[in-house]
C-alpha cells in the first residue's frame, strides 16, 4: 500500500463498469456537457480500454521530477547500470528510458507507452523482488524544451505509478504542486514521494524538517498523506527502502487498475461540474398556467359558448313551443359556423373530424396577439422553472425543448379541438316534451278551428250551440288551454335547456381539457421531461463512475 487509504482499485465498482458508466454519461449528456471535459474523458475511456487489453503482470512506474532533482541518477542507481545519460548540462533527459525487470513480454506495453530506449535488467536474486517492473525515467516536467515537457506529460498519462522526485531546493515548486499533485487527488494509492539529494542537507534535523514540509504541502494539495522517502543516489541512502516500496506495488499487481480508477473518478468529477446536483421535478403550477394559456389560444372559450348555444337551439327546435320553433330553425348552427360539430363515425367508419383533418383547419378565430404572447410566456415559464437549478447548458436545452414552433403548436391545438366530439346523445326529454308540445298544439288548433267553424255558422245564421265544460265553452277551453299550456311548457323547456346546456358545456370542456393536455404533453412537457431525463441519467452515470 503506497498511500494511507484503501486500494481504490479494489474498492467500489470494477474499472470496466466505471469506464462504461463514464462512456454512457458522455453519450447521453451530449452537447450539454463541457466540450473540453468531454473530449478528455473520451480520450481517457480509450486509454482505459487500451491499457486493460495490455494489463498482463507488468507495472509501469514513472520517475518524474523537475530539472536538477537527480531522478536520472536515482533511476541508474535503482537499475544498477548507467542507462540514463547524466551530465552537468541541463536538461539532460530528452527521451524517456525504460528499464524492464523479468522475462514477461513487455514489447506491446512499451510500444503503447511510446518508449524506444529500453534496457532489460539482468535476472539476479537481488532483482527478483522487482520482477514485472517497468521503470521509466521521464524528461523534466519543467524543462525549457517544450518537447521534453510534452514527452513527460504523455508518459505520465499512461504510467501506473508516479514516483515524484523532489530535491531540497525545489520541493515546494508551484509547478509540481499545482500542475501535478493537486489534480491527482484520487491517485494517492499509486503515488510515492521521494526527497532526493538529502546528502546536500548538512544541518542537524534538516532532512526531517524538509520531509515534513513536503508531506504537509502534498497533504494540502489533496493528494494524500504520504511518508516521504529520503534518498541520495550518490551515497545510496534510502535506495533499499525505495526499492522495497516499489517491489510491494509490483507484487500486488493492482496499480494499473488503481491508477485507471483514479483517472475515471477524476474525469467523471470534471465532467460532473457541468451537471446539476439533482434533477428538478416538473411543477404542476407551471403546467396549469400553460394549460390555461393553450386553452385560450386554441379558442376553447369560443367553442364552449358555441356548444352551449347549440344545445339551446336544438332543445328549442325539438321541444320548444311549436309556434316559435321555426324561429329557432332560422338561427344559424353555431358549431357549423366554426366547422365543428358531431363527430359520430358514419357507415364507412369515417368521422367528420377525420374529414376536417384532411380538408384543413377549423373556422375558429386565430389567436389574438395577446393569446400568442401568453402561450409563449407560459411555455417559456414552464421550461425556465424546470431548468432553473440546472447549469446553463442544461437550462438552455430545457428552454429550447419547451419552446415549440408557433405554427406547429397552433396547428396541433386546432386539430385537437377539431378532433373532439362536441355533441352527445340526444336527451330523452327532448322527445317526450316535444311530443307533448305537439299534442298541445294540436289541441289548441282543434279549439281554434272549432271556434272558427262556430263563427262561420253563426254568420250564416245556422244556429249551433257549442258544448260547455262548466261555464267555459269547450272550443275556447281547447284553444286557450292548449296555447297557455304550450307556453308554460315552453318555459319549462327553457329552464331544462339552460341546465342541460351548462352540463353539456362542462362535459365538452373536460374532453377539450384532455385534448389540450395531450398537445401540452406532446409539444412542451414531453420534450422538457426528455431533457430532464437525460440530465438525470447523465448525473447517475457520472456518480456511478466517480463512486
Amino acid at each position: 500500500m503506497i498511500g494511507r487509504r484503501k486500494d481504490r482499485g479494489r474498492a467500489g465498482l470494477p474499472l470496466t463498469e466505471r469506464a462504461d458508466a463514464l462512456r454512457s454519461a458522455l453519450d447521453i449528456g451530449g452537447h450539454e456537457l463541457d466540450a473540453a471535459a468531454t473530449e478528455r474523458a473520451r480520450a481517457l475511456v480509450g486509454r482505459v480500454e487500451e491499457r486493460w487489453a495490455l494489463k498482463g503482470g507488468r507495472t509501469v512506474v514513472a520517475l518524474a521530477g523537475a530539472t536538477g532533482s537527480g531522478k536520472s541518477s536515482l533511476f541508474n542507481a535503482l537499475v544498477g547500470d548507467d542507462v540514463a545519460l547524466i551530465s552537468p548540462r541541463r536538461p539532460t533527459t530528452a527521451e524517456s528510458a525504460a528499464a524492464v525487470w523479468g522475462e514477461e513480454e513487455s514489447g506491446p506495453l512499451l510500444d503503447w507507452l511510446g518508449i524506444h530506449n529500453r534496457h532489460q535488467v539482468p535476472a539476479t536474486p537481488q532483482n527478483m523482488p522487482l520482477d514485472g517492473l517497468v521503470l521509466v525515467d521521464l524528461p523534466d516536467f519543467d524543462s525549457r524544451e517544450t518537447r521534453h515537457r510534452v514527452e513527460a506529460d504523455r508518459i505520465l498519462e499512461r504510467a501506473d505509478v508516479f514516483v515524484w522526485v523532489a530535491d531540497p531546493q525545489k520541493y515546494a515548486d508551484a509547478r509540481l504542486h499545482d500542475d501535478y499533485l493537486r489534480p491527482l487527488r484520487h491517485h494517492d494509492t499509486v503515488m510515492m514521494l521521494v526527497l532526493n539529494q538529502v546528502d546536500r542537507l548538512r544541518g542537524e534535523g534538516d532532512v526531517d524538517r524538509v520531509r515534513a514540509d513536503l508531506r504537509r504541502l502534498t497533504r494540502g494539495d489533496g493528494a494524500g498523506d504520504h511518508e516521504v522517502i529520503a534518498t541520495s543516489a550518490r551515497t545510496g541512502a534510502g535506495l533499499d527502502e525505495l526499492r522495497e516500496r516499489i517491489g510491494q506495488v509490483v507484487r500486488a499487481r493492482t496499480a494499473a487498475e488503481a491508477r485507471l480508477v483514479g483517472d475515471v473518478q477524476t474525469a467523471a468529477e470534471l465532467v460532473a461540474e457541468g451537471v446539476g446536483q439533482s434533477t428538478p421535478p416538473f411543477t404542476e403550477e407551471a403546467d396549469a398556467r400553460l394549460h390555461h394559456a393553450l386553452k385560450v389560444a386554441a379558442g376553447v372559450p369560443v367553442v364552449l359558448d358555441a356548444v352551449e348555444r347549440d344545445y339551446l337551439r336544438q332543445a328549442n327546435t325539438r321541444a320548444g313551443w311549436p309556434v316559435t320553433r321555426w324561429l329557432s330553425q332560422l338561427r344559424p348552427d353555431p358549431l357549423k359556423r366554426l366547422r365543428l360539430g358531431d363527430n359520430t363515425p358514419g357507415p364507412a367508419g369515417i368521422a367528420p373530424s377525420d374529414v376536417r383533418g384532411v380538408l384543413g383547419r377549423s373556422s375558429l378565430p386565430a389567436p389574438s396577439p395577446a393569446a400568442r404572447a401568453n402561450v409563449q410566456l407560459a411555455t417559456r415559464q414552464v421550461a425556465e422553472e424546470a431548468g432553473a437549478s440546472l447549469p446553463p447548458r442544461w437550462a438552455d436545452a430545457v428552454v429550447d425543448a419547451g419552446s415549440p414552433r408557433e405554427d406547429n403548436l397552433s396547428d396541433a391545438l386546432d386539430q385537437a379541438v377539431m378532433g373532439t366530439p362536441l355533441r352527445a346523445r340526444t336527451p330523452v326529454w327532448w322527445g317526450v316534451l316535444g311530443a307533448i308540445q305537439v299534442l298541445l298544439a294540436v289541441v289548441a288548433l282543434v279549439g281554434v278551428l272549432w271556434l272558427v267553424l262556430l263563427t262561420v255558422l253563426g254568420w250564416l245564421q245556422l244556429p249551433i250551440d257549442a258544448p260547455f265544460w262548466g261555464p267555459v265553452p269547450i272550443p275556447l277551453l281547447l284553444a286557450g288551454g292548449g296555447l297557455l299550456a304550450g307556453a308554460l311548457l315552453a318555459l319549462v323547456v327553457s329552464v331544462f335547456a339552460r341546465l342541460g346546456a351548462r352540463r353539456r358545456r362542462s362535459a365538452v370542456e373536460e374532453r377539450l381539457d384532455e385534448a389540450i393536455d395531450e398537445v401540452s404533453y406532446q409539444h412542451v412537457r414531453r420534450p422538457v421531461m426528455a431533457v430532464l431525463d437525460r440530465h438525470e441519467k447523465t448525473r447517475q452515470h457520472l456518480q456511478r463512475a466517480a463512486s
